[in-house]
């Protein structure tokens, strides 16, 4: 005969499993929501170092849309965590660096309902993690509120100018406010001016970036170059189609450079070389990576500005994108001016097949045409 106080000492303890199990992730859920999650060891609390720190360097790498891509034997990944798994290779390789990485996550939930935080930041100094945090990212108007918090309060306080770089990786950015940029907030607007609004607060107490890096599609356009070269001096970026996961950072490993003439475009156009030279022997598709020097290419950008202009605005009032599509500027006659090879350095290769493979050339400028 079965014990009937044994069936009511178990029925009993199904409720306690249960209080137990919510205690335990509401304890979970609280520790995944509090502020100041900052991972840092005795020994690497944020101090004067001996070792100068001569580089800094921010990486933004916007995770949250569709990044999976397929190698040559069919292996899956995820192009922001091989970036991302590259990036903190770079951050320990440079004694001499401050390197910021922020990670922008895809949107997730505990136990289905409670939200976590959607974004994850690095700080390395020295070749050291110094500050691991999770934070939350924008969900309605960008303006990288948070990464421009957790840059300031870990950046170093140096009176000796450093070199320093921005580096961007994504998807194309949009020219023109337009929704779906994050697959999680399918309303979220991200524009060129977001990104441009951004640079300019991380720039407020120094000049410009020395160089910035657009690892996107189609980033070589005036509008782009002219809105963001405000706060850039030397640019590269792909006037054409670019997978983020395709540009080769190995040039940024064991950084050897100074703020002397000449030396930053030197380094900028070695870096798009090696980038290049990656991709023509990776794929079949166009190459198309360009170097602005950003001082010497003002006077194209002003004279075809209002041209540009409007033809964004005319963009910005299409019903549909299937009667507009990409082109060199240069297959347009009124963007044909003398000045619009100067400050400008085009890697340039054609496509294997299709119906751009005859075109042996691109100016470095990427227009829109009906």
């Amino acid at each position: 005969m079965r014990d009937p106080n044994r069936r009511l000492v178990k029925s009993a303890l199904w409720p306690m499993i249960f209080v137990s199990f919510g205690c335990a992730a509401l304890v979970i859920f609280l520790s995944s929501c509090s502020g100041g999650q900052t991972v840092q060891h005795e020994s690497q609390k944020i101090e004067e170092d001996t070792i100068a720190v001569r580089y800094s360097i921010i990486f933004i790498i916007h995770g949250d849309n569709d990044y999976l891509y397929h190698d040559t034997s069919d292996n899956k990944f995820y192009a922001n965590e091989e970036t991302l798994a590259e990036v903190k290779r770079i951050a320990e390789e440079n004694p001499h660096a401050e390197v910021f990485i922020f990670h922008q996550k895809p949107a997730s939930h505990f136990l289905f309902f409670f939200p976590l935080r959607d974004g994850e930041f690095y700080y390395y100094r020295n070749g050291q993690l110094r500050a691991n945090e999770l934070y939350w990212r924008d969900q309605e108007q960008s303006n990288f509120n948070l990464e421009l918090e957790l840059y300031r309060r870990f950046r170093v306080k140096n009176e000796r100018e450093m070199l320093s770089m921005f580096l961007y990786f994504g998807h194309e950015i949009p020219e023109f406010a337009k929704a779906g940029y994050d697959a999680s907030y399918p309303d979220r607007t991200f524009a060129v001016q977001d990104l441009a609004n951004g640079l300019k607060e991380f720039t407020t107490d120094s000049a410009r970036f020395d160089l910035l890096v657009l690892s996107t599609c189609y980033g070589g356009t005036p509008f782009t170059v002219g809105m963001l070269g405000n706060y850039a001096q030397t640019i590269i970026a792909s006037p054409d189609n670019l997978h983020l996961s395709y540009f080769d950072l190995k040039s940024l490993e064991s950084l050897d450079i100074s703020l002397k003439d000449g030396e930053v475009p030197a380094f900028a156009n070695k870096f798009a070389q090696q980038i290049f030279d990656k991709l023509t022997k990776d794929i079949q598709t166009v190459v198309s990576i360009a170097v602005y020097d950003v001082d010497s290419v003002q006077e194209y950008l002003q004279s075809v500005y209002s041209t540009y202009e409007h033809s964004l605005n005319t963009l910005s009032r299409q019903i549909s994108s299937a009667a507009i599509e990409h082109c060199d500027c240069a297959d347009i006659p009124v963007y044909i001016m003398p000045a619009m090879n100067r400050g400008v350095n085009v890697f340039y290769r054609s496509a294997r097949f299709g119906r751009s493979k005859n075109k042996q050339n691109h100016s470095g400028w990427e227009c829109w045409k009906e």
